[in-house]
């Protein structure tokens, strides 16, 4: 049994780190922090939470640095920029730190980091040893890494879906096409312009077409899978729903393949994987089928006379795109069962 810990716990991530946390069977106690709200309990914050702790955690948002000292492992969902600080710490007292900003993962390259957020590091020595935490990809450093950098949403469904067709080779490189959807929750739970329900509902629209910070860290995946880079086209649109991401990624092949093949290749690729589901051919990913849970499901069409490959993935951001994958990782580090706390059943409506 250990101790976790979260800073930046009444945010949409936090809470559902929140909500997964207070049933693991490996957490003993939990420890809960908030910059906005410090001081109150989080159950008036989240009256979903009431009645439900567990006796896990009392609730109440306290200061950020007990919180690190109370917890064999913290959680940061904090803006971006910030954890550096928490990591260093957290190295210092020989604990476990994930983070769920894009503090931690592009490794130790800082110029990529500084390119598309705008920010240099202030300890750039814990980005030495730190690992980027998208389990299928480095499951087996992860499992030795005191630092993770917890994947975004929309990187691990486009990762997802193309992984093992790049693993082999089998994809044209020169241009991946990314479509991506996701739902309002992505946008944080801070009102603006953006997520206000006047300007979102009953609307679907495309938003930072060719500027969105997940593009370099979608072709850094895929280029690592590939061993060679990747060009990816990029455009994330916005869609009237509290939570869910739909990605549908377009390559060309290079020979021509029928569906029965690429379908029979990810069933292999993917059959030890707990939470990458191949669906059947004939089937379609729907964020409905996985929805509060930690699936990644994803489809295969093969189109264009078998030249041109059209994968759809489908994902909770919230969960598999966000907190249950953090949890998957703790659950990495600390030997426990991988699927620990995160083996919800979707709710298909």
């Amino acid at each position: 049994m250990i101790t976790a810990g979260i800073i930046g716990a009444t945010g949409y991530v936090g809470v559902e780190l929140v909500r997964l946390l207070i049933s693991h069977p490996e957490v003993a106690k939990l420890s809960l922090s908030s910059v906005s709200f410090e001081g109150q309990n989080i159950v008036d914050i989240y009256p979903n939470l009431r009645g439900l702790l567990r006796g896990k955690t009392d609730g109440l948002l306290g200061d950020a640095d007990a919180v690190v000292e109370a917890s064999d492992v913290v959680f940061t969902a904090l803006p971006h920029g910030i954890a550096e600080k928490y990591a260093a710490t957290c190295l210092e007292k020989g604990k476990k730190l994930i983070d769920l900003s894009a503090d931690f993962r592009f490794d130790d390259d800082e110029e990529t980091f500084k390119a598309w957020y705008g920010k240099s590091w202030e300890f750039p020595a814990v980005h030495a040893g730190s690992v980027y935490g998208l389990p299928e990809l480095k499951r087996d450093l992860i499992k030795k890494a005191s630092v993770i950098g917890n994947p975004g949403c929309y990187v691990t469904a486009a990762t997802l879906s193309l992984l093992p067709m790049l693993a082999k080779g089998l994809v044209k490189t020169d241009c991946v096409i990314v479509d991506a959807k996701s739902g309002v929750t992505g946008t944080g739970r801070n009102p603006t312009a953006t997520n206000n329900f006047s300007e979102c509902g009953e609307a679907f629209a495309p938003y930072n077409v060719g500027k969105h910070r997940h593009q370099p860290e979608i072709a850094r995946n895929m280029s690592c899978a590939a061993g060679k880079p990747v060009n990816v086209v990029f455009t994330p649109h916005l869609i009237p729903m509290s939570r869910g991401i739909i990605a549908t990624v377009y390559a060309q092949l290079e020979k021509k393949m029928t569906a029965e093949e690429v379908h029979a290749l990810y069933s292999e690729h993917y059959k030890a994987e707990p939470f990458v589901r191949v669906l059947p051919l004939g089937s379609t990913a729907t964020t409905r089928n996985v929805r509060g849970s930690n699936f990644c499901d994803v489809s295969v069409h093969v189109v264009n006379g078998g030249a041109t490959l059209e994968m759809v993935s489908a994902i909770d951001n919230m969960v598999k795109g966000a907190a249950g994958q953090a949890v998957q990782n703790m659950n990495l580090l600390f030997g426990f069962a991988e699927t620990a706390g995160i083996d919800q059943v979707p709710a298909a409506f």
